[in-house]
């Protein structure tokens, strides 16, 4: 098959992904894992199968998938799609630049040089930098990986015992806390998980507690990660005051920003990172709200020369890095070698929206979530079950019959959802308390679809309350 006919046929599936939103279909594939092993054709060939077989695999791959554009998708913190983006997603893998060097990478270096720089201006680092990561996780490591070598210069070569060394975290943080603390030799018990209020945000009275105690132990205290969007209620911390207290302490302030950091665009909404500009790293995901495809995150620090400092096991690079552009090869900034071009996607859809479009993206999202939350507080059976800051909307099924279990009922209830493909939303926990967690995020949702959501689930807590099987 020639090539132009080949690109033809992969674009007809491209547009007939895009344009299959159909409420009546299913988000979700409906064969379970045993019907796919048993039924899909997925071994590798000893002969190849040809450029035909290639759109019959597309085929069955895109029929099987979770379709993720979909405004029923409401699953993480992330889904929908954007043309400029998948565009840029597109030509940044056929061009199949690698961002270590400006050399082989010239303009792919400058276009990522300018959104780190631009990313690193709107959280108040003017003389800041960063880089692109695999993600919010390799973010946060970054981050503890700084604060190890400013609080001990030179462990980066020397090496580092982390037995005695503990980093204070939100009780409520990500999960990649304890990834970057097995990584960088702490150990998850060395991880204190600092008391939340009723709202789900670290207490600076407890985190100060916390410290003072650490050091009454003999333990030395590395660094203070605060959460600006919590995972499952989409709590800020207050980053003014941990921020007083990581300068009092002397201990670096990282902000995990990989979910809350585009509020930073609106206005209105900015204030929830009010004190961020006194951290030292920030990692901020534009996979998530930004809608930018996977995985599109960066890393970004106040004083370069610490992550500059924690890379230079790049200089025995010879074959790679020389003197003549010291100054623009990315690799030097960065814990990878190969590293494909996510900057491109990020900067077309940039371009295309401006700063004013991603304002008005952040204020309409949280309208909609405002319109979902007022829903629920409005109908008799439903309640929300913490507070709200982000997009976040926490909540359950209820019913006033102490013989129910309302986590048991709600676990049903999602259950359900999946079962029928209507609608993919998280199951999570506050507390002891299941509750369903749903994101307003996907650039697809509409408040049409937030309603028929709110529908389907009180149709089938009503169907579990009266005995009815699933459908």
């Amino acid at each position: 098959m020639e090539t132009a006919a080949f690109i033809d046929e992969v674009a007809t599936r491209l547009v007939d992904y895009l344009e299959s939103k159909d409420p009546n279909e299913r988000v979700n594939p409906s064969r379970s894992l045993a019907s796919m092993r048993r039924t899909l054709d997925l071994q590798l060939p000893l002969e190849g199968h040809g450029m035909d077989a290639v759109l019959d695999d597309l085929d069955a791959f895109i029929a099987n998938s979770v379709k993720t554009h979909r405004p029923e998708f409401m699953n993480p913190l992330w889904g929908g799609l954007t043309l400029p983006a998948l565009a840029g997603e597109i030509v940044a893998s056929m061009t199949n630049n690698s961002m270590y060097t400006y050399e082989l990478s010239p303009i792919a270096t400058v276009i990522e040089q300018t959104v780190v720089k631009r990313m690193c201006e709107m959280v108040g680092f003017p003389d800041g930098f960063g880089t692109f990561t695999t993600g919010g996780s390799n973010g946060n490591m970054l981050g503890m990986l700084c604060a190890r070598e400013h609080l001990i210069s030179g462990s980066t070569k020397n090496g580092f015992d982390g037995r005695s060394t503990v980093i204070f975290v939100s009780a409520e943080a990500h999960y990649s806390v304890l990834m970057a603390a097995n990584v960088i030799g702490i150990g998850h018990q060395n991880i204190i998980k600092v008391q939340c209020d009723e709202h789900g945000r670290m207490d600076p009275d407890r985190l100060q507690e916390e410290i003072a105690f650490a050091r009454q132990e003999g333990m030395r205290p590395l660094c203070i990660v605060a959460t600006a969007a919590t995972t499952v209620r989409g709590a800020y911390d207050d980053l003014e005051a941990l921020s007083d207290i990581a300068h009092r302490e002397g201990l670096w302030l990282h902000v995990d920003a990989a979910w809350g950091g585009t509020c930073l665009f609106s206005n209105r909404h900015r204030t929830l990172m009010d004190g961020v500009d006194k951290a030292d790293s920030v990692c901020w995901d534009a996979h998530k709200m930004m809608g930018v495809p996977l995985i599109c995150s960066a890393f970004l620090v106040k004083k370069p020369e610490v992550l500059r400092r924690l890379c230079d096991h790049t200089n025995v690079a010879h074959y790679l890095f020389h003197a003549d552009a010291e100054l623009d090869d990315l690799g030097r900034y960065s814990l990878q070698c190969a590293r494909r071009n996510d900057a491109l996607k990020l900067w077309l859809d940039w371009r295309a929206r401006g700063d004013a479009g991603w304002a008005r993206m952040v204020d309409e999202r949280m309208a909609d979530a405002d319109h979902l939350q007022q829903n629920i507080e409005d109908h008799p059976s439903l309640e929300m079950m913490s507070s709200r800051m982000w997009t976040n909307v926490c909540f359950r099924y209820t019913v006033d019959d102490d013989d129910v279990d309302l986590n048991d009922l709600n676990t049903d209830l999602r259950n359900r959802l999946i079962q029928e493909g209507s609608f993919m939303v998280s199951r999570s926990n506050i507390g002891d308390d299941v509750v369903l967690r749903m994101i307003v995020a996907n650039q697809n949702l509409d408040r049409d679809t937030l309603d028929r959501f709110l529908a389907r689930v009180v149709h089938h807590g009503q169907e579990i309350l009266r005995g009815l099987p699933a459908a």
